[in-house]
């Protein structure tokens, strides 16, 4: 007779919404339930430099930004809370600001930590690459660098890596330009 192993049940967004509020944060990764722990300060002042120029920009061009903490729910069983998403406004009707977000952003944005460094560059980014999210980026506060991914045939494919001075633009967001450092504080 084999061993046997125990087979813990998959949990669904439903049962996240059923679960008592105990101020931390989840995500769904095919039902297995992960902690996010808060970020770092120097974490959060590049998270809302991001979305401040996303909020910039869906003024002037129409979309709909957001930050976390908020679900982007791809499945019932994968649940995840991007740093920062944004919805073209070509997407932004599937967006209805009073329901969990059920549609894949046009960009997801993840602010490196060094608690969440290596889900942001593995199962984090091969979920939004199943989920066809076709731009992602990745902010590094440590390095002060910023890498713009494109999905390409089912993978993302880095197209820059910049720093300083660089200006960032984004093919999903004409007429977007920002200098990469403006996203980190002045010392």
């Amino acid at each position: 007779m084999g061993s046997m192993k125990a087979v813990r049940p998959r949990v669904s967004y439903a049962d996240l919404e059923r679960a008592p509020e105990d101020g931390r944060r989840y995500e769904l990764y095919d039902g297995e339930v992960f902690v996010v722990p808060a970020p770092l300060l120097k974490h959060q002042w590049a998270q809302h430099r991001v979305a401040e120029i996303l909020y910039r920009y869906a003024a002037d061009h129409g979309g709909v930004p957001g930050q976390a903490p908020l679900d982007v729910a791809f499945s019932d069983y994968d649940v995840l809370q991007p740093d920062v998403v944004y919805f073209t406004s070509a997407h932004a009707h599937f967006i209805d600001p009073s329901r969990v977000i059920r549609h894949s952003p046009d960009l997801c944005v993840e602010v490196l930590s060094p608690s969440t460094a290596a889900t942001d560059r593995g199962k984090k980014m091969q979920m939004f690459a199943r989920y066809q999210v076709p731009e992602y980026w990745i902010v590094d506060p440590d390095a002060e660098t910023i890498e713009i991914y494109e999905l390409r045939s089912g993978t993302y494919e880095l197209m820059v890596k910049a720093s300083g001075d660089m200006a960032i633009t984004s093919t999903r967001l004409p007429g977007l330009s920002f200098p990469a450092g403006s996203l980190f504080p002045v010392r």
